[in-house]
């Protein structure tokens, strides 16, 4: 079932934010774009427009100037025709590009930059006139008209002010030269184009933040959506688990090439096989080293004897530290006693290999906690309870 806007009350995670973006959705003001080409147009025709018109006079001049060369050369009219339709195109391309990069920087301005064809792919599910009469009805539409018929009173108010305060004046232009009457007229122009541009930037003022509150709002997400984003972003839980055994394995397997640096080895006695070291001037307590099953345990046991290091057999102690200890990390504090009763084992015996002592007898067997072992009675009575 699809959430309803009411349930949505959640801001929007930055996953959604990111897949709006990929599909083109930002916040966008149309009334900052209405501003900047409004504004820039306007700017641009009174800068250009006194360049233009000298240009223009010019061409006009030559345009009328005839002799005897231009009437008997009928390709001169041509040439002429040209030059005034090349510079008007280029006025015209001046003009379209001023406006047009206006008109980007206003749209980045408001929503940022988007790279996406998605916008303006088609899409025929808007052909559906049932659904197009469903986004009529919708909260942004009823903004957007509430904000479009208030400009267009305040526009009406401000020309019509506007207009009978000036007539008087403008209608006396006619008794003025055409050299004084211009400028009037153009300071005119400039007045009332200026008031209007004044409503469109105050109405863009209020829409950017009044278009990005929207968006937010269109963004926002339900507990349900919630949930399943997270449930995404986490991935299958068993999926989670085969991928944390294998990058278990394979840290394992890499950890092989620590064996020689190891002190002793412990198998049980073919399943399991875990390399301890101990330096008490570095460590704190005794480490594992290196560990694997089956395989890869057999195959510590083989670098082990290759390398001279003593390899025992301690069923309990050997599954007890595969499956509790971490590689690099001291061993787990309950299994202290165990490890240090095998490592003084260990030190007799290599001080009887260099001859400073007596061969010890049988390597012990130290306790371990049941609790600590994966096959105790112990823990399969309490899985069973």
């Amino acid at each position: 079932m699809e959430p309803s806007s009411q349930d949505r009350n959640l801001p929007a995670s930055e996953r959604k934010l990111q897949k709006a973006l990929d599909d083109g959705q930002v916040s966008r003001s149309r009334d900052l774009g209405h501003l900047a080409v409004l504004g820039t147009g306007a700017l641009s025709l009174m800068a250009l427009a006194p360049l233009m018109f000298d240009r223009l006079r010019v061409l006009l001049r030559q345009q009328l100037s005839f002799d005897a060369l231009a009437v008997s050369n009928p390709t001169t009219m041509i040439t002429r025709m040209q030059d005034m339709a090349t510079a008007g195109l280029i006025g015209c391309v001046i003009f379209a590009a001023i406006t047009t990069v206006a008109v980007l920087l206003s749209s980045i301005a408001a929503g940022g930059w988007v790279s996406s064809l998605k916008p303006i792919m088609p899409d025929f599910s808007r052909l559906n006139p049932l659904t197009g009469m469903g986004r009529m009805f919708t909260k942004e539409k009823f903004t957007e008209v509430l904000k479009m018929s208030f400009v267009a009173a305040m526009l009406i108010t401000l020309g019509t002010t506007y207009l009978s305060s000036t007539i008087h004046a403008l209608a006396m232009l006619v008794l003025q030269p055409s050299r004084a009457a211009l400028p009037m007229l153009t300071e005119w122009l400039t007045s009332g184009m200026a008031l209007l541009l004044l409503v469109v930037l105050l109405v863009a003022m209020v829409d950017v933040p009044l278009q990005s509150f929207l968006h937010k709002s269109r963004m926002k997400m339900s507990h349900q959506e919630m949930k399943q984003e997270h449930k995404e972003s986490d991935g299958n839980p068993q999926m989670k688990g085969k991928l944390r055994q294998r990058q278990r394995e394979i840290s394992h397997g890499n950890s092989v090439g620590a064996v020689p640096k190891a002190d002793f080895v412990l198998m049980n006695p073919t399943h399991f096989a875990v390399a301890i070291k101990y330096d008490d001037k570095t460590m704190r307590a005794p480490q594992v080293v290196s560990k694997g099953a089956d395989l890869l345990a057999m195959k510590i046991r083989d670098i082990a004897k290759n390398n001279a290091i003593p390899v025992l057999q301690s069923p309990m102690l050997a599954r007890a530290l595969y499956a509790h200890a971490e590689l690099d990390q001291d061993i787990p504090a309950s299994l202290y006693t165990a490890v240090a009763q095998v490592l003084a084992y260990i030190y007799r015996l290599k001080a009887a290999l260099r001859g400073d002592g007596p061969m010890p007898g049988e390597a012990p067997q130290p306790f371990v906690p049941p609790e600590l072992d994966p096959l105790s009675k112990v823990v399969a009575n309490t899985s069973a309870a």
